[in-house]
């Protein structure tokens, strides 16, 4: 078997498709581009599809994964763009790479978040955003199905900064962009509850939802606070191309004494 390791978008509209809508959405796109699948054994077989951290209902994401395994060799390349033909416009195939290493889903260890809130100042989120990061904690509650839970959401932030929304952007009204980079913990922090910590600690509220995007996950660097390609290894681990070079092999050696 093969296994293929695929980068996809969540981008417009489509921000606020599932999990679950996604995954019948790639179902269905594996089949309109004749994928040559591995099945599950047992009464009712499926396609071996492994989907890793997948982003919350609502976000934009540039970064997503997930990992088929096939029955028959394909060319990464190939499979990616039919893929990406069968799937809508905003669900966007943009990697794809041959396993060669085991444990990718460890290699998901943090995330790069963009948010973007209309209408909030950017010197009042550079203010919210320094009272943040001063706070040794930032308790934060979230709706789980087991009722209510409290956890820190200060623990989970490598970075965190405010920027100035672009100079082109349309529109005139306040806008402030914030970045950050969250590790995956247990529980899960996720946007929203940085953004909740920033009202605890700074009274900072956005009058309309912020607009979130994921720009990024993968390996950490805790040196840098930078997040790193999680496909780099397999392709750093991919068999070299065979040798074109120039020279007679073997076999076209002139035999001794044909001269």
């Amino acid at each position: 078997m093969q296994r293929i390791r695929l980068r996809y978008t969540k981008r417009g509209r489509l921000r606020f498709t599932s999990h679950r809508d996604f995954q019948r959405a790639f179902e269905r796109a594996l089949r309109r581009a004749e994928v040559p699948m591995a099945y599950s054994a047992g009464f009712t077989p499926h396609p071996k599809v492994s989907y890793a951290n997948a982003a919350p209902t609502g976000t934009g994401s540039e970064a997503e994964y997930l990992e088929i395994q096939l029955a028959e060799r394909r060319d990464p390349e190939v499979l990616r763009a039919l893929l990406d033909e069968s799937l809508p416009d905003g669900l966007d195939i943009t990697d794809a790479v041959e396993a060669h290493t085991s444990s990718f889903a460890d290699r998901l260890q943090a995330s790069v978040w963009e948010l973007r809130l209309e209408g909030v100042e950017p010197q009042d989120a550079e203010k919210a955003v320094a009272a943040f990061l001063a706070a040794e904690t930032v308790e934060v509650q979230r709706r789980t199905k087991n009722g209510m839970r409290t956890f820190d959401a200060r623990e989970a932030v490598r970075r965190l900064e405010a920027l100035e929304a672009p100079a082109d952007r349309p529109g005139d009204g306040a806008c402030a962009i914030l970045r950050l980079v969250v590790r995956h913990l247990t529980p899960a922090v996720r946007p929203d509850d940085v953004l909740s910590g920033l009202r605890a600690t700074a009274d900072l509220a956005p009058p309309v939802p912020a607009a979130v995007t994921r720009l990024a996950q993968g390996l950490l660097d805790e040196e840098s606070g930078t997040v790193t390609d999680p496909l780099a290894p397999d392709r750093d681990a991919a068999p070299a191309a065979p040798s074109t070079a120039a020279g007679p092999s073997a076999a076209q050696q002139v035999p001794e004494g044909s001269a």
